[in-house]
């Protein structure tokens, strides 16, 4: 069978957690692993580019058989050859380019091109990073406007109208069960950019105040979230959008999210400067208690 010409159809922006489809592709991925690639999907996968959040866990239903997925990662091809994660040579939605999410299964799995399956993801490991994913950029709006007051110069502002520190200086972010990991780089150019990084480290306890007490207010709201999307397709531009009070927060995202803020029960954020080479970051660390 030939490589897929369009991208994956992908469902778990909804929150769909089972998908019925048609394996297209399969192609090994290592010595003891084998990717398959199907029509639609309902299991989130780790993108190369930016890979926060993990992969879903769960299993394939193929001819019978319950095949574990060991990982889930996202794939790439041009029609000539399948490229998986790291290996994919071109960015997101390039022209003559189908972008795929490829199931890795063990090698020798009782699956063939062609048979009809079913895909489905677990449940409880989607909750888990679904909590920490909508925490996480919770907390990032609540850090922007908590630090607000430390730009000297005119900044990007995020959809509520904060200066975007989050946007300016993060360096990277994980995603975990019920919580996160957001690194920021206190650097010179973004001392150049207008932000004051001088005396944060011995204002983090105020910080962290000013955080907890803007995510008490906004998680009481119980405001509604979603997923925008422009299509189904795996690299389709797809937006996490919050109701809040006091505006309609939104941040581009391609993971998956709960569905409204009243899931989710106390957050806690914690906040320390470590050293990175020479180079302050600022690390924030927060971890939700869902709520039951």
């Amino acid at each position: 069978m030939t490589l897929p010409e369009r991208d994956t159809r992908v469902t778990y922006p909804s929150g769909t957690l089972v998908a019925t489809s048609r394996v297209l592709h399969l192609a090994p991925a290592s010595d003891d692993r084998l990717a398959v690639v199907t029509e639609t999907t309902s299991f989130h996968p780790v993108d190369a580019a930016w890979p926060d959040q993990p992969a879903d866990a769960g299993v394939i239903r193929a001819a019978g058989a319950e095949l574990p997925v060991r990982d889930a990662v996202v794939a790439a091809t041009d029609g000539t050859a399948l490229h998986l994660g790291a290996e994919i040579p071109v960015r997101p939605g390039t022209e003559g380019w189908a972008f795929l999410v490829a199931h890795l299964v063990d090698a020798g799995s009782a699956i063939a091109e062609g048979d009809e399956v079913e895909i489905e993801a677990d449940a409880t490991t989607r909750r888990a990073l679904s909590t920490g994913h909508t925490a996480c950029h919770l907390a990032s709006l609540a850090l922007n406007r908590a630090v607000a007051g430390r730009w000297s110069k005119q900044a990007r502002e995020d959809s509520l109208g904060s200066p975007d520190f989050d946007g300016a200086a993060i360096t990277s972010s994980r995603i975990l069960p019920y919580g996160s990991v957001d690194l920021y780089r206190l650097n010179k150019s973004l001392r150049r950019a207008g932000f004051d990084t001088a005396s944060l480290a011995a204002e983090l306890d105020h910080v962290r105040r000013e955080v907890a007490d803007q995510l008490e207010q906004w998680i009481a709201s119980g405001a509604p979230v979603r997923v925008e999307a422009e299509g189904d397709g795996l690299s389709d531009r797809r937006t996490w959008v919050c109701e809040l009070p006091d505006g309609t927060a939104r941040i581009p995202c391609g993971g998956t999210h709960l569905t409204s803020l009243a899931e989710l029960g106390a957050l806690t954020t914690e906040f320390t400067v470590i050293d990175d080479a020479g180079t302050p970051v600022l690390e924030m660390t927060n971890r939700a208690r869902p709520r039951h």
